[in-house]
């Protein structure tokens, strides 16, 4: 991920923006970077292939493994392959543009994304195609939005919509923004009764369709919806849904909703159900036009040790691939008050700690690494981590501890620059994010 200086890239390009994330200089905004190395560039840092134990880390710090990274990235590149899908990864999870670089390059179709902040971060970056699984009703993002599509007639956008009134607010602060494209939309379909966002019947879904046919800022292009908010989530309740958001975009081509497109879509997958959306996306029925099979999930990038280890479909299908959990947060035992307590130095600043604690993995000690027996976290503090020890729990003042993390949507926007780690532990590179 490194700037390749042997290719010539103008520095105002994306390419050039993305290469120059190499020059930024290493300082006191960036944590667990080594004090020494203050005042390098990134890429001088990374040239000099620290090792994260012995090169002046502090603690705490996270570290992303290079080859697990790797791993997942082309396993995900596969899967969607094998199943007739188009890929947008969703971009919020790490909102980092080397990653989304290295995601397009296995062949994501583009890069989802949450609120107009981020599609700014990708569009800086050069991601060619954005899908917004939000309604966009904020009047000044879409004057930006306009002016985006206006000035690159290649960049291919596309959100949601849920109601006629958000249909009305676009349209009216894309008239008044003077837009020159149309924006495309997506009606979204809510899992159900009592969950987050989208349209709670067909019939409200048809009559969004027919609001944004009367919009000349907007162009309908499909539908799409999020599984994971299916209530009491199972197999049969998601393929339920998965089968109503299928009928509709089957619905809304019979009725002719759909202008001269090249193409129409539909999208959903999250990161918990993506293999039933690949079994029901493969029972479309040919329709006027061809169907773009969006799938979005995003938390593949880094897996996780906790929520989506437990939730991820290749636990039901273990013979297409495994995700691998690639974040490990190393703290400092600073504090061992009693043979059953002790502290670390990693806190809630630190660790993603929205749905499960951190797991101690393992502990270091004068250049050994073996297993955390013994060893729970058990709370957070601001921090502090805090830990019970059983009697075969080998832990003392000074010791390292690695953890892994759930959740990586809060692992990732905790940290600005993280350290990519070979499994010899030779730092290669730094993922810089935006958050």
């Amino acid at each position: 991920m490194a700037a390749d200086n042997a290719v010539e890239r103008p520095a105002d390009s994306p390419a050039g923006r993305l290469a120059a994330l190499a020059d930024e200089r290493v300082d006191h905004r960036f944590k667990g970077l080594p004090p020494d190395a203050a005042g390098l560039t990134v890429g001088e840092l990374a040239a000099q292939r620290r090792n994260l134990f012995t090169g002046g880390f502090t603690t705490p710090v996270l570290a992303l493994s290079a080859e697990r990274l790797e791993h997942n990235l082309a396993l995900m590149e596969t899967y969607a392959e094998r199943h007739g899908l188009a890929f947008a990864p969703h971009g919020k999870t790490s909102m980092s543009p080397q990653l989304f670089a290295r995601q397009l390059a296995r062949g994501a179709w583009g890069i989802t994304l949450a609120v107009p902040h981020q599609v700014r971060v990708a569009r800086e970056f050069g991601v060619p195609r954005i899908f917004l699984a939000n309604e966009l009703v904020d009047a000044a993002a879409l004057r930006w939005l306009a002016g985006e599509l206006a000035a690159d007639p290649s960049f291919r956008f596309a959100c949601y919509v849920d109601s006629v009134r958000g249909v009305e607010l676009m349209h009216a602060a894309l008239s008044e923004a003077g837009a020159t494209r149309p924006v495309d939309v997506v009606v979204e379909l809510a899992a159900g009764d009592g969950a987050r966002t989208g349209a709670r019947t067909e019939a409200e879904c048809f009559e969004i369709a027919h609001a944004v046919a009367s919009a000349d800022t907007l162009r309908l292009v499909g539908v799409a919806g999020y599984e994971g908010e299916v209530p009491q989530a199972s197999s049969e309740t998601v393929t339920a849904w998965l089968r109503r958001l299928v009928a509709l975009l089957v619905g809304f081509d019979e009725a002719a909703l759909f202008a001269d497109l090249p193409e129409v879509v539909v999208s959903a997958g999250g990161s918990a159900w993506f293999d039933a959306v690949a079994t029901v996306f493969a029972e479309i029925p040919e329709l006027t036009r061809p169907v773009l099979k969006l799938l979005r999930s995003g938390a593949y990038v880094s897996h996780d040790d906790g929520h989506y280890k437990h939730l991820t479909p290749f636990n039901r299908v273990p013979q297409e691939g495994a995700l691998e959990p690639a974040f490990r947060l190393w703290a400092q035992v600073v504090s061992r008050p009693s043979a059953e307590q002790a502290f670390t130095n990693a806190g809630k600043r630190d660790a993603a700690y929205d749905l499960d604690l951190p797991e101690a993995q393992a502990v270091r000690r004068d250049g050994v690494e073996r297993d955390a027996t013994g060893v729970t976290v058990t709370g957070l503090s601001d921090q502090h981590g805090w830990l019970r020890t059983t009697p075969e729990a080998d832990l003392a003042v000074g010791d390292w501890l690695g953890m892994g993390l759930s959740h990586p949507c809060t692992a990732f926007d905790k940290w600005q620059l993280i350290p990519l780690v070979e499994s010899d532990g030779t730092v290669v590179d730094y993922v810089r994010t935006y958050f």
